[in-house]
């Protein structure tokens, strides 16, 4: 009796499997990191490789813990880091080079020769997207020109490009014996050669790009059997959903109607605004692209506003300044001081996403006097997440025209109480967090489950979502206005440390 659903949870820092029952409660997880590699000032690289491995192994741990079997599952999706780019051989499945990930910034000098000759926006129309270091195309561009011969490879049809998720299906599937080159739509979107309009690859992108059309997988919906698993442990199962990671948790949270947002907290916080069956192209700085498709059904559109650094900030206050031991420890330290005394962190590391898009700007703390102290840089640090959560949503606001009523959160820092009470009050707007907080993976298996009728449709998926949480917001308007005004004076601080 096939009565579960398994999901592969492929992240910036690590890989999770994850296994659901009929009712979307976690049955099994297994999960585990890898390296992040930082050759470079402003480069950032994963080992393709590595994380195949990491793959297989938490989906033999996570069945081990209940001694299921391939006969247990009756379809696996996946998730996956978004933009964060790999090419390997076709011939034998080996990377050219490690992958490239969305975070790294060294095509910054390729953007600002792209916009010189057309403007930041000269492919938004296409695409939703405007020229950054953040997406697929440029990254692939710098892999074809910079690796020996693979340009000529590529020609020839001995490369292949993807995501990770299309690295994950294809070894996931035969990889050099048969496996299947394909992604789906969430993922193709965020590449800047995908036509929003015709889903699919768009030929005066490609020119412009320099990418030849042989090295691109097959563009597909984000619900439908891609092929069988032929690895250990999983033979068999059919590989049925694929969604990007704020994708997928946006169906995981069941936000189906036009006007459902959630925000995502994870190594960076991403804001997504379903808007139904029409791209809604963005004029304040945010992004136009793919929600979902279901099988035949017509795609759905989103808007996304983009942060790059929230949770990875926590991190860096960890790893690189050791102030904390583990990352849950922020919140007991942001807790001995009771506001952020005048301090302000804004993590531009990889230069500003949405709503600004400024590859320029590095990070910067502002304020600091003598008064200043750790429990001080602690709270600066969270707040930087929820401050720049509403800069996304009051542009959101302006291009959907639909007022947010209430932000549906996930990921990792919603467990953070001080953060979540924070972002209610900076909002000032009630913040709700479901019973189920790993909604990413949910969305995977969600996805993979409609395809193979495990579910119904869509009306199932929303009923079973439920709230664990929800915060009102308590701070007085005057001082969240004064807080948000020096939040802003801040950002602006950050503009242009760069010299182009």
């Amino acid at each position: 009796m096939k009565n579960y659903i398994g999901a592969i949870d492929q992240g910036t820092t690590s890989t999770r499997f994850m296994v659901f029952d009929h009712g979307g409660r976690i049955v099994a997880v297994a999960q585990k990191e890898h390296e992040q590699l930082y050759p470079q000032p402003g480069w950032v690289e994963h080992d393709p490789l590595e994380i195949l491995r990491r793959t297989e192994e938490v989906i033999s741990d996570a069945l081990g813990q209940r001694g299921l079997r391939a006969s247990d599952l009756a379809a696996i999706g996946i998730t996956n880091q978004r933009e964060t780019t790999v090419l390997w051989e076709r011939r034998t499945g080996n990377p050219v080079a490690n992958a490239i990930v969305w975070q790294d910034t060294r095509v910054a000098a390729d953007v600002a020769r792209f916009s010189a000759a057309g403007g930041q926006d000269r492919f938004r129309q296409q695409t939703g997207l405007p020229l950054s270091t953040y997406f697929s195309s440029l990254k692939l561009r710098w892999l074809l020109q910079n690796v020996p011969g693979a340009r000529e490879k590529a020609a020839a049809g001995e490369l292949l490009f993807g995501n990770i998720d299309t690295f994950l299906l294809w070894n996931l599937t035969g990889g050099a014996k048969g496996g299947v080159h394909m992604t789906d739509v969430t993922n193709a979107s965020r590449t800047q050669l995908l036509n929003l309009q015709t889903l699919d690859w768009d030929e005066k992108l490609l020119a412009a790009f320099e990418i030849p059309r042989a090295v691109l997988p097959q563009v597909r919906s984000s619900s439908e059997v891609y092929g069988e698993a032929s690895i250990q442990g999983i033979e068999g199962v059919p590989v049925a959903g694929i969604l990007g990671d704020q994708q997928a948790a946006l169906v995981g949270q069941a936000c189906f109607r036009p006007g459902e947002v959630k925000n995502t907290y994870g190594t960076g916080c991403f804001l997504l605004m379903n808007t139904g069956e029409r791209p809604v192209p963005s004029n304040f700085g945010l992004l136009t692209t793919l929600a979902c498709k279901f099988g035949g059904a017509p795609a759905h559109y989103a808007l996304e506003g983009s942060l790059a650094i929230t949770g990875a900030l926590v991190q860096w206050l960890r790893d690189n300044l050791g102030m904390i031991e583990k990352s849950a420890d922020v919140e007991p330290l942001a807790r001995t001081v009771k506001d952020n005394g005048g301090v302000y962190f804004v993590p531009a590391f990889s230069g500003l996403f949405a709503p600004y898009w400024k590859e320029t700007a590095r990070g910067i703390i502002a304020g600091l006097t003598r008064f200043a102290n750790k429990g001080h840089l602690a709270r600066a640090v969270l707040e930087a997440t929820a401050f720049q959560t509403r800069e996304v949503v009051e542009a959101m606001e302006k291009d959907s025209q639909i007022p947010l009523k209430s932000l549906r959160v996930d990921g990792g820092m919603v467990t953070n109480e001080l953060l979540m009470q924070f972002q209610a009050d900076i909002l000032n707007r009630e913040v709700v967090r479901p019973v189920i907080q790993e909604t990413t993976a949910l969305g995977a298996a969600y996805a993979a489950g409609l395809a193979v009728k495990f579910f119904s449709g869509l009306e199932e998926l929303r009923a079973k979502w439920a709230v664990d949480r929800t915060w009102q917001p308590h701070l007085d308007e005057a001082e969240r206005e004064k807080l948000y005004r020096q939040w802003k004076k801040a950002v602006t601080r950050s503009f242009d440390w760069m010299e182009p």
